[in-house]
């Protein structure tokens, strides 16, 4: 059978007041009723938290609250896999991190990623420690990546490591640096043989064009520019397993360099090494 999931990227403003539950609840419908094939639907960083707020304070969700619950309602009823972008979460201990959710088609939420690259100095938010995946039954594992993440090229190793077939990076940039993104994004793609789907904010909060490279490292979809967009893609699970097995542009295998007896090669940046032997992705080692 065909792993083949259709997945939308929301190339949009963020919301820009407090009430954004009701306003981003209508948009999704009208977008799901457009595009009915679409069975995920991703947006990009902070697109939950308020631009107009009040106050600091006011920009701030904890994850019980009647909106994010919300959220698990709206995908229940559409019947879709629901990315909605970043919330500053405020947590018990008082810390705020910028955190992405995703909600399943039974309205579950069934990850919670903590950025763990925050933009500083820009960026205040508490820094994650842990690396976040969910699997999508019949098709394959997501790792989840905010903005920044994609810039250490641990981050994207790690997920794929753990086995994520597709990397889903959610993105607020409106820097000038967003070519050079660009060029990263496909890079992690080629070096890890995965999906990469980065989706960026349109005008006026980002520099939009957004892209899903395959693992092959070739452009699937891409925004040319900062406009509002909605970008679909057809993100076949089964091309992971096709190109390491027969290698990116048929040549190169980088998960199958290394055989028994290859020395442990140490790694004095991460007070650690490569053990050959543990090399290769594998599923089994975020098995929840």
């Amino acid at each position: 059978m065909a792993r083949s999931l259709n997945v939308a990227l929301v190339q949009c403003p963020a919301v820009s007041d407090s009430g954004w539950a009701a306003a981003f609840a209508i948009q999704l419908r009208q977008l799901a009723r457009a595009n009915p094939s679409v069975q995920m639907w991703v947006y990009p960083e902070m697109h939950l938290i308020p631009s107009n707020a009040g106050s600091y304070r006011d920009r701030l969700t904890r994850l019980d609250s009647v909106e994010v619950e919300g959220l698990g309602h709206l995908a229940r009823e559409l019947g879709i896999w629901l990315v909605p972008g970043t919330v500053y979460e405020l947590t018990d201990d008082d810390r705020v991190y910028n955190t992405a959710l995703v909600f399943n088609p039974d309205g579950e939420q069934v990850a919670k990623y903590r950025k763990m690259f925050p933009w500083r100095p820009v960026e205040q938010s508490a820094r994650g420690v842990e690396f976040e995946l969910f699997d999508i039954p019949g098709y394959g594992r997501v790792g989840l990546s905010i903005c920044y993440d994609i810039w250490f090229p641990e981050h994207s190793r790690h997920l794929a490591w753990y086995g994520a077939d597709l990397i889903l990076n959610v993105v607020l940039t409106n820097t000038t640096d967003r070519d050079q993104e660009l060029a990263i994004v496909r890079g992690n793609a080629i070096m890890n043989q995965v999906w990469i789907a980065s989706v960026n904010a349109s005008m006026p909060d980002g520099r939009g064009r957004s892209l899903v490279v395959d693992p092959n490292g070739n452009l699937q979809a891409s925004s040319p520019d900062a406009s509002p967009e909605v970008l679909t893609v057809a993100i076949d699970f089964d091309r992971v397993e096709e190109v390491r097995a027969h290698g990116t542009a048929g040549v190169t295998y980088p998960w199958a360099q290394y055989r028994d007896g290859d020395p442990v090669v140490s790694l004095p940046l991460y007070n650690g090494h490569i053990q050959f032997d543990r090399w290769a992705p594998s599923k089994e080692r975020y098995a929840q």
